[in-house]
C-alpha cells in the first residue's frame, strides 16, 4: 500500500492521478490533497478518498469547503498549507501537479523530506534544477518524471550507462499552429490556441505547447533530470504524438517509447515504479496508428524554443526569469490583453533586463522570479498590443 499526497488534485494531472488510484484502490491510500479554489470538485474528492489533510488557496475557500464536509478532514490554506501537504509525514509518494512557479516551494519541501516525487510541475526544475537535484542527493528523495516526454526518456534509459548516450530526443506535437506563417500567427485567437490537436491539458500548458515554450522548458528539465548537457538534447516535431521521446546511443541505435496520448499512462508508470502494472486503459495499436512523421521545429516562427536554449546556456537565474516572464505573458494572452506573437517578445525583454541575476540559493531564485514578473508587467503596460 503506497500512501499518496497530491499537489494540484483538481487540475488535469490531479484528476488523472486519482483515476489511476481508483483503478488500483487496493494499492494506494490518499493521505493529503492540495488544490486551489474548485470547492465542488475538491469536496467530491475528499468524500471519495477521505484524506487526513487538505490544503486550499486561502481562508475564504477553506471556510466554504469546511461547510461542505463532516469535519473529519483537517483543512489548511495558503503557501504554508501546500508545504504541509507536500511534507506530510505519512506520505510515501508525492505527486506534484501544480502549474507554474507556485509548485516550487512545496516540491522543494517534498524533496527535502526525502519522498518519492512524481513530478509533473516542470517549473520546479526549470527554476531551481541545480539546487533541487542536489537537495535530492542529500535527502535521498527520488524524482520520477510524469511529463510524457521525460517519462519516456526514463523508460528508455533504464539499464543503460550514461556514457553510451549520444542525444536525448524530445518529441513535440507542433501544437495547433504547425505550418502557420508569421502573418497568420499574428491573428490567432485564444480559442484557437487552446484547441490542441492531440493532448487534453490545462490552459497554461496548452498555450506553452502552441508557442513551443513547453518544449523549451522540457529541454531544461531533461538537462537536470538526466544530467545531459543541453547541446545533446534535440527537439523534433512529431504531429501524431505517438513517439513520446527517444534516446540515441553512441552506436547509432535509437530507443523510443510509444503509446496513446493519455497522461494516465506516465502517471501510472511513475506511481508503480519500479514495478510495471497491467493497465486498464485501451492499448496502443501500431497498425491503426499508421504513419509516423518527424520534422525540424521552426525556431524563427516559434522563437520561445530558442529563448529556452539561450536561458539555460546563460546560467544563473536566467531560466527562472524565462519561466516567470512566460507565465506573465501567457496569462496576459489568456486574458486577451496581448496577441500570440507578443508572448516571446515579452520574454525576450525580461531576459535582456535581468541577464546576470544571481542564483546562489532558493531565495535568490525566487527574488529573480519576482523581479522578472514585475519587468514583464512593465513591458505589457508600456505597449504590448491587444
Amino acid at each position: 500500500m503506497k500512501r499518496v499526497a497530491i499537489l494540484g488534485s483538481t487540475g488535469s494531472i490531479g484528476v488523472s492521478t486519482l483515476d489511476v488510484i481508483e483503478a488500483f484502490a487496493d494499492r494506494f491510500d490518499v493521505v493529503a490533497l492540495a488544490a486551489g479554489g474548485n470547492v465542488e470538485r475538491l469536496a467530491a474528492q475528499i468524500v471519495r478518498h477521505r484524506p487526513e489533510l487538505v490544503a486550499v488557496r486561502d481562508a475564504a475557500v477553506a471556510g466554504t469547503l469546511a461547510g461542505r464536509l463532516d469535519g473529519t478532514t483537517r483543512i489548511v490554506h495558503g503557501p504554508q498549507g501546500l508545504i504541509e501537504v507536500a511534507a506530510h509525514p505519512d506520505a510515501d509518494l508525492v505527486v506534484s501537479g501544480l502549474v507554474g512557479a507556485l509548485g516550487l516551494r512545496p516540491t522543494w519541501a517534498a524533496v527535502e523530506a526525502g519522498r518519492v516525487v512524481a513530478l509533473a510541475n516542470k517549473e520546479a526544475l526549470v527554476v531551481a534544477g541545480e539546487h533541487m537535484t542536489r537537495l535530492a542527493e542529500r535527502s535521498g528523495a527520488r524524482i520520477l518524471p510524469v511529463d510524457s516526454e521525460h517519462n519516456a526518456l526514463h523508460q528508455c534509459l533504464v539499464g543503460e550507462r550514461p556514457a553510451t548516450v549520444r542525444h536525448l530526443w524530445l518529441t513535440a506535437s507542433g501544437g495547433p499552429f504547425r505550418g502557420y506563417n508569421a502573418e497568420r500567427l499574428s491573428r490567432v485567437s485564444r480559442a484557437e490556441a487552446l484547441d490542441h490537436p492531440t493532448w487534453k491539458m490545462g490552459p497554461k500548458i496548452t498555450i506553452d505547447s502552441a508557442t513551443l515554450m513547453n518544449k523549451g522548458l522540457e529541454v531544461i528539465e531533461a538537462h537536470w533530470l538526466f544530467g545531459v548537457p543541453p547541446s545533446r538534447i534535440r527537439v523534433v516535431v512529431h504531429p501524431q504524438s505517438i513517439v513520446h521521446s527517444m534516446v540515441e546511443f553512441v552506436d547509432g541505435s535509437f530507443k523510443a517509447q510509444l503509446g496513446i496520448t493519455d497522461m494516465r499512462h506516465p502517471i501510472q508508470y511513475a506511481m508503480s515504479w519500479p514495478e510495471r502494472w497491467e493497465t486498464r486503459l485501451r492499448p496502443f495499436d501500431p497498425i491503426a496508428a499508421g504513419r509516423l512523421d518527424f520534422e525540424a521545429p521552426d525556431r524563427e516562427r516559434f522563437p520561445c524554443l530558442g529563448l529556452a536554449f539561450d536561458a539555460v546556456a546563460a546560467g544563473g537565474a536566467a531560466t527562472a526569469v524565462l519561466n516567470a516572464a512566460n507565465e506573465v505573458a501567457v496569462g496576459a494572452f489568456l486574458d486577451e490583453r496581448i496577441g500570440f506573437v507578443d508572448i516571446p517578445a515579452i520574454i525576450r525583454g525580461a531576459l535582456d533586463r535581468h541577464a546576470g541575476d544571481p542564483a546562489d540559493g532558493l531565495d535568490a531564485l525566487l527574488a529573480a522570479d519576482r523581479a522578472a514578473r514585475t519587468t514583464a508587467g512593465t513591458i505589457l503596460d508600456q505597449g504590448a498590443r491587444r
